[in-house]
């Protein structure tokens, strides 16, 4: 639906092109990953060395996409400073680690509760739309794409869900994600509006962590969102207070970007 609608109303621009180029790639990888886990019976999916290693194939294509086509590739737009800044040699693992895999990854982690992911993505959809229309037009249809098809979604994904997006919707949502932040500079961006995705992530490694070096638990369970179904929270309180966060940094991002 996503690609659809916005070649139905872009045309073909090589811009549009990589982002559903890396969209679906991520849902292949999601696929594989689905397959495997229902067909194979094997509850883990792909390894988790086989999923960096094909993320990082896609990261890749991405990055070189960058450096052939757009001047000083290298620079981000800067909230508050009319004018970007100049990462240089630390464009690249920035980009790749954070950026790409880790929007990848903690989209993944978050799809956990009905409604959630699709309501997150739908909000930052949205948001990158009115960030990018006078911008990039491309990126800001196919960001309102996103919003539009995620909406549709969340009608069957809601609580109680009665469909799922699974690992090929989380993935190609996060890639889609990462590919319009790399394309139109907005890494800082991400990271305001993207603030569930990076509390989320945090849980997991403080927990991880925690537990191996100490033995105990910080959160009850993690993802955190699972810590507060377990303090008591209905699903749907957990769901609808993280998209009003979503909502809030959204604005405060735009605030900062205008």
């Amino acid at each position: 639906a996503i690609t659809l609608a916005t070649l139905l109303f872009s045309g073909i621009h090589m811009d549009i092109l990589t982002v559903i180029f890396f969209m679906i790639g991520f849902g292949l990888i999601g696929i594989a990953d689905d397959f495997i886990k229902i067909c194979k019976k094997r509850s883990l999916g792909l390894r988790a060395n086989q999923k960096l290693l094909f993320q990082l194939i896609l990261s890749t294509c991405l990055i070189f996409y960058v450096f052939a086509n757009y001047e000083n590739p290298t620079e981000i737009i800067v909230p508050f400073y009319n004018g970007s800044l100049d990462l240089g040699v630390f464009y690249i693992p920035i980009t790749v680690i954070f950026v790409i895999m880790g929007t990848v990854n903690s989209v993944n982690l978050t799809d956990g509760l009905d409604g959630l992911v699709s309501g997150i993505v739908a909000i930052i959809g949205f948001f990158y739309t009115v960030l990018l229309i006078n911008y990039n037009f491309n990126l800001a249809l196919f960001s309102s794409a996103i919003t539009g098809a995620c909406l549709g979604f969340l009608l069957f994904n809601r609580h109680p869900a009665r469909v799922f997006m699974g690992d090929t919707g989380s993935l190609g949502l996060g890639g889609a994600l990462a590919a319009i932040t790399v394309l139109s500079r907005s890494h800082l961006y991400l990271a305001i509006i993207g603030i569930i995705f990076i509390i989320e992530t945090i849980s997991v490694i403080l927990q991880v962590f925690f537990f191996k070096f100490t033995g105990k638990r910080i959160f009850k369970m993690s993802p955190i969102h699972h810590h507060f179904e377990l303090c008591g929270w209905s699903e749907r309180k957990v769901v609808h207070i993280f998209w009003l966060i979503t909502f809030v940094a959204g604005i405060f991002g735009l605030f900062m970007y205008k």
